[in-house]
């Protein structure tokens, strides 16, 4: 895992799926668990820890773009869509990593439930913003108790698949009608918060279960999230300047191509 070709295709992946990715309030994630099991060789379960340790050291420089760009959301921490996400996420989390390490630690299973989630959220969202022009109101935040029970939902996946929960919730919120310049920074946030509790749940089970491939591949996390805090930031200044049908149709587009790349390689199993 430490020769210069691996260590590069790390750092390239995570700018590049960063900076697509983050203006649609997704951290790359996602798209970076094919990448580990395809282009870099990372073992089950540790590439999902190593996963959620790309979104810890990425998500920061989108979040501070988006904090200096006085986004309406408010303040990132505080805001209530965020406070709902985060309270949800956080014990889904660690319920998800309990999961994914001693109930189902192969990956064709978790392929096929993501994709089922993913498929067809991204065609809904497709779909809106081809039929419909985006609302022109005020945005209207879903009760907290709908959206944290979604949030735990989320969360417990995120812990399996270590991608935080952004990826979901975002074309969930969207979805609901919420612009993707609220939705983003909530969405990144909590993939933040959540990444950092799934990593220390992970480091503690593998400190319990020596001789699995349950820690982190600290050289590929590292580096593909500095190439992600770099893509973040300028994804994250890429935001404002895209419509916000743009904006719909890209966050369903990654969505249906992130679901039919995770049953091609589950059928290849």
């Amino acid at each position: 895992m430490d020769d210069p070709v691996t260590l590069l295709t790390s750092a390239i992946a995570g700018l590049i799926l960063a900076m697509v990715t983050t203006p649609v309030g997704v951290s790359g994630a996602v798209f970076l668990l094919p990448v580990q099991l395809t282009l870099l060789g990372v073992p089950n379960p540790a590439v999902t820890p190593t996963n959620l340790l790309f979104n810890i050291v990425s998500t920061p420089g989108a979040l501070i773009r988006y904090r200096r760009s006085a986004n309406p959301a408010g303040p990132l921490l505080t805001n209530p869509l965020t406070k709902v996400l985060v309270a949800g996420t956080v014990p889904g989390v660690v319920f998800g990593s309990l999961v994914r390490v001693f109930l189902i630690p192969g990956p064709r299973l978790f392929r096929f439930v993501v994709a089922a989630l993913l498929l067809p959220l991204g065609l809904w969202l497709c779909a809106k913003s081809l039929i419909r022009s985006p609302v022109k109101r005020d945005p209207v935040v879903p009760s907290s108790w709908v959206i944290g029970a979604l949030a735990l939902g989320v969360g417990v996946v995120g812990g399996v698949y270590g991608i935080g929960g952004g990826s979901l919730l975002s074309p969930i919120l969207v979805g609901r009608g919420l612009p993707t310049r609220l939705v983003a920074p909530a969405a990144l946030t909590t993939t933040f918060v959540t990444s950092i509790v799934g990593a220390a749940a992970y480091s503690l089970i593998a400190l319990a279960s020596p001789g699995q491939h349950i820690a982190p591949v600290w050289a590929v996390g590292l580096l593909a999230g500095l190439g992600g805090l770099i893509g973040g930031y300028l994804g994250a200044r890429l935001q404002p300047r895209a419509p916000e049908t743009v904006l719909r149709t890209l966050l369903g587009a990654l969505a249906v191509a992130s679901a039919l790349l995770y049953v091609w390689q589950a059928l290849r199993m």
